[in-house]
C-alpha cells in the first residue's frame, strides 16, 4: 500500500503527453518524484507545482482564471507565468516549470529560474515604515513591502510574545493535537534578520503623533515613521461575571492562550465553551478529538444562524452532536465558582476548564487617540487610507467601503486582513491599488469544511443547491436577488465561481 501511495501522479510529462491527451484546463502528472499540473489558460499552456504552498491544496481541483489559478481550499491565488503568491492565504511562491512543444506532444523536464515577483514599482520611497501589529495584517504587510523591492526601514511592532504565526490553526489542529507546533509560524525567525524587518515583540504602543510623524512606546522611546499602517487587530471579549479571571478560564486567540488551553487538557474531563460560533464550535471540535467531553453554552437559539441561516445551524449543530457534543442553547452563564459553572437557567456544570469564546472587539484606542475618524472600525478609503495622510488601517478594526455589497464594511477574516495589509503595503509605495477582494473564510468541523465568500450582514432570500445533511451543497444568501454571499461544503469549485462572479458584478 505504502509503494502505491508513493507512486507519482499522472503521466510522466518528461517523457511527453500528446495535445489530444491534454483536452480539458488542467491535467495532472509528474516529473521525477515531482507533482506538475498542465494548465491551459486561453491559447497557452503552462507547467506549474501541483499543490498550493499553504496547506498543499489540489490546484488540480481549483479554478482557472485569466493568467491564474485559485487553490479550492481556501482560495489562494498564483500567477501562471511567474508561479508568484498573488493573494494570501498563500505566501510562497510555486516552482514553474519549461514547457516545451515537439510536434503535437507537449514535454516537461526542469523548472524554470523563479521568476521575480510582479514589482509595479513604487511612485514614492517613503524612508521609514512602521507596521503596529503582529498579526495577519501586519505580517502580510511588512512580507509584501520586501517583495515589493522596498529598500527602506520597516519597524513592526508587536504586542504578542512570539513572532507572527498561524493564527487559524490555533482553534483547529494545533488545538486538536494533530498539528506540531513548528508549523504555526508564517515564517522562521530567521525571516525577519534576512528580509531586514525590525520585528519588536512585547512592543506596548502608548500613542502616536501624526503631526510629529512618530509612534511613542511604553518605555518613552520614539518612532519615527514616514508611512504607518495600523494592523493592531482585535482582543476577545472576556465575560464580566465572579470567575471569569481563574486560571481554567481560557480565552483564544494568542499562541500564548492557546499553550495555556492545551496545558488545562492535561488530565481533564470535562470542558465549557461558551459561545457557539465559529471560534467556540471549532474549540468545542478540538476538544473533543481529545477525548474531552465538551459542553456548549450559547444566547442563541441555533448555532451561527447568524451567519449561515438556521438550515446551517441545524446541520452544524447536529453534527456537533453526532461526535458527542451536548448544547445548551438560549442559556448563559452568571458565574464560575470554582469549577461549577452556574447556567442562567438554573443548571450547574462541573469542568476542569472553560474556554470563553464569545466574539472579539477591535482595538481602537490608538486610532482614536490620535484623531483618526472611527465608526466601529477606523474608517479607510478604497486605498485603506485613513482620515490622517499617510496612515493606512488593515485588518480587523478597518471599515472599508466594500464595492460588493455596497456598503461599508468591517469583518474579522484572517485571509481578509491578510490580503488588506498586502494591499496597504503597495499603497504606502504610492501605487493606488483599490481594495476590492470578495471576503473569504473558511471553518473546519472534524472532518467538515464550510467556505464562505462575500458578506451579507441580512439576506431576505437563502438559495440551496444540493442537500446539507449529505454535506454536498452551496447556500447563495441573496437581497433584492442579488447574491451577496454563498457558504459551501465540498462544493469547492462552486465557491470558487461564486467569487469570481461577485468579483465581476462589483460596481
Amino acid at each position: 500500500m505504502a509503494d502505491q501511495q508513493a507512486q507519482p501522479a499522472g503521466p510522466d510529462f518528461s517523457q511527453g503527453v500528446g495535445l489530444s491527451d491534454f483536452s480539458g484546463t488542467t491535467l495532472l502528472g509528474h516529473v521525477g518524484d515531482d507533482d506538475v499540473l498542465l494548465v491551459r489558460s486561453g491559447s497557452e499552456i503552462f507547467a506549474i507545482d501541483a499543490h498550493c504552498s499553504h496547506y498543499h491544496g489540489p490546484l488540480a481541483e481549483g479554478l482557472v482564471d485569466g493568467g491564474s489559478i485559485r487553490c479550492p481550499w481556501h482560495h489562494a491565488c498564483f500567477d501562471l507565468r511567474t508561479g508568484e503568491a498573488a493573494r494570501a492565504p498563500a505566501l510562497n511562491p510555486l516552482a514553474v516549470w519549461q514547457v516545451e512543444h515537439e510536434g503535437d506532444r507537449i514535454f516537461v523536464r526542469r523548472k524554470r529560474e523563479q521568476p521575480k515577483a510582479h514589482v509595479r514599482g513604487p511612485l514614492e520611497a517613503p524612508a521609514k515604515i512602521v507596521i503596529i501589529g503582529g498579526g495577519a495584517a501586519g505580517f502580510a504587510a511588512a512580507e509584501m513591502l520586501r517583495r515589493q523591492d522596498y529598500r527602506g526601514s520597516i519597524v513592526m511592532l508587536s504586542s504578542e510574545t512570539a513572532p507572527p504565526v498561524d493564527r487559524p490553526n490555533l482553534s483547529k489542529d494545533y488545538l486538536a493535537g494533530s498539528a506540531p507546533e513548528d508549523w504555526l509560524p508564517l515564517r522562521p525567525d530567521s525571516f525577519y534578520v534576512d528580509a531586514a524587518i525590525d520585528l519588536r515583540l512585547k512592543a506596548e504602543v502608548t500613542s502616536i503623533e501624526p503631526k510629529a510623524r512618530q509612534v511613542l512606546l511604553a518605555g518613552g522611546e520614539a518612532v519615527p515613521y514616514d508611512r504607518l499602517l495600523l494592523a493592531t487587530g482585535a482582543e476577545p471579549v472576556r465575560l464580566p461575571i465572579p470567575g471569569a479571571d481563574q486560571p481554567h478560564v481560557h480565552v483564544l486567540r494568542s499562541l500564548d492562550d492557546c499553550r495555556a488551553i492545551i496545558a488545562s487538557t492535561e488530565g481533564a474531563r470535562r470542558a465549557v465553551v461558551i459561545g457557539a460560533s465559529f471560534i467556540g464550535l471549532e474549540v468545542a471540535a478540538s476538544l473533543r478529538a481529545r477525548n474531552i467531553e465538551v459542553h456548549v453554552i450559547g444566547l442563541e437559539q441555533r448555532p451561527m444562524e447568524r451567519v449561515l441561516g438556521p438550515a446551517m445551524g441545524d446541520f452544524v449543530r447536529a453534527l456537533h452532536e453526532e461526535h458527542g457534543v451536548i448544547f445548551h442553547l438560549g442559556d448563559t452563564i452568571t458565574a464560575i465558582d470554582g469549577k461549577r459553572a452556574n447556567l442562567k437557567s438554573g443548571g450547574v456544570i462541573e469542568a476542569d476548564l472553560v474556554v470563553v469564546g464569545v466574539g472579539v472587539r477591535p482595538r481602537l484606542a490608538l486610532a482614536e487617540k490620535a484623531g483618526l475618524a472611527i465608526d466601529r472600525g477606523v474608517v479607510v478609503n478604497a486605498y485603506l487610507e485613513t482620515s490622517i495622510p499617510g496612515i493606512y488601517a488593515a485588518g480587523d478594526i478597518a471599515r472599508w467601503p466594500d464595492p460588493h455589497s455596497g456598503e461599508n464594511i468591517r469583518v474579522e477574516h484572517w485571509v481578509v486582513a491578510e490580503r488588506q495589509g498586502q494591499t496597504a503595503a503597495r499603497n504606502m509605495l504610492g501605487q493606488r491599488e483599490v481594495f476590492d477582494a470578495v471576503p473569504f473564510f473558511w471553518s473546519q468541523h472534524y472532518d467538515v469544511p464550510v467556505n464562505y465568500v462575500g458578506h451579507a450582514e441580512t439576506w431576505d432570500e437563502i438559495a440551496v443547491d444540493g442537500d446539507i445533511a449529505a454535506k454536498d451543497c452551496l447556500l447563495h444568501y441573496r437581497r433584492g436577488g442579488r447574491d451577496l454571499a454563498a457558504a459551501s461544503i465540498y462544493r469547492d469549485t462552486a465557491s470558487l465561481e461564486a467569487e469570481v462572479a461577485m468579483e465581476r458584478s462589483a460596481g
